[in-house]
């Protein structure tokens, strides 16, 4: 079965519930209002359920997994306002017609172990985090106890990149290039250094390649954070990244550890050129599989 571990679709009642907000993070119609990027016009036909669904079956694949959008900004929002949102894209994402699968997300002003379970046993895959809650040691000890709702589930945890801060004058990919890359990079070391050891069982994927962290690995031992082994139960997502990226973090890290994602629609999906088939069924069938169900 081909896997995409990481798509994006709203639900029909979760662009009601956008649209109905008056602040950001809110929909005019389909323009999109965040608090730190441009206007940004949706394109209706990206959230249409039946073509996604088209598409899904044109690329072949068996599970594409849908998560929200975190650069929304929704996890951090007051409590009330995060849940409407939240309960509004569980509901409507669950709901998906094959191949969609989803990934949870949880209400971060105000965390509730509890509800994130209610998510995971009624069909989520695992739960996403943004990158920005997970940037250092106090964001790995604030979300411990909803990772530990995983460890015990045996689900995994996927790494996104979350809001971006305000800026001005700037080209409209620079969000996607300059912040979300270096809350990936950042969650990734913040991850080894204090997340590994306190969730030594955790199953963890990062999106974006995680920034191309692990490509420091010479760098990070030549000022003492050490080599050590590779981690087969971390994984990365290739979303935006093609042969030459996916290849150097193959040479860092190894194929087993390698997922396919697209983060359609806000990206078509790419299928690298790395030699051998073998190592695509590694990136789009059996690695995947491993990060949703654990080693066997």
């Amino acid at each position: 079965m081909l896997i995409d571990v990481h798509q994006h679709i709203w639900p029909a009642a979760f662009i009601e519930v956008l649209r109905a907000r008056a602040t950001p993070p809110c929909l005019d119609g389909w323009t999109l209002h965040l608090a730190g990027e441009p206007p940004y016009v949706v394109a209706p036909a990206d959230h249409d359920v039946a073509a996604r669904a088209r598409l899904s079956a044109a690329d072949g694949l068996g599970l594409a997994l849908v998560s929200l959008s975190s650069p929304l900004g929704i996890e951090y929002l007051p409590p009330a306002e995060a849940t409407e949102l939240l309960t509004a894209f569980h509901d409507g994402a669950l709901a998906l017609p094959d191949p969609f699968g989803v990934w949870a997300s949880p209400c971060l002003s105000e965390p509730d172990p509890e509800a994130v379970e209610h998510e995971l046993r009624r069909g989520c895959v695992g739960l996403q985090l943004p990158a920005t809650a997970l940037l250092d040691a106090a964001g790995w000890q604030e979300c411990a106890p909803l990772l530990d709702v995983l460890t015990r589930l045996g689900k995994p945890l996927f790494i996104h990149p979350g809001a971006a801060p305000a800026t001005q004058d700037t080209p409209p990919w620079w969000p996607a290039l300059v912040p979300y890359l270096h809350q990936m990079h950042a969650s990734w070391f913040a991850f080894r250094a204090f997340g590994r050891a306190r969730h030594p069982r955790l199953r963890v994927c990062f999106a974006a390649l995680a920034g191309l962290a692990p490509l420091h690995g010479e760098r990070l031992a030549a000022r003492g954070g050490g080599r050590g082994a590779i981690d087969f139960d971390v994984f990365y997502e290739t979303s935006s990244y093609g042969t030459r990226a996916v290849d150097a973090l193959v040479r860092a890290v190894g194929i087993d550890v390698i997922v396919s994602g697209s983060d359609r629609p806000y990206a078509s999906p790419v299928i690298p050129d790395i030699g051998t088939d073998a190592a695509v069924h590694a990136l789009r069938t059996t690695n995947p599989d491993r990060l949703l169900r654990g080693r066997t």
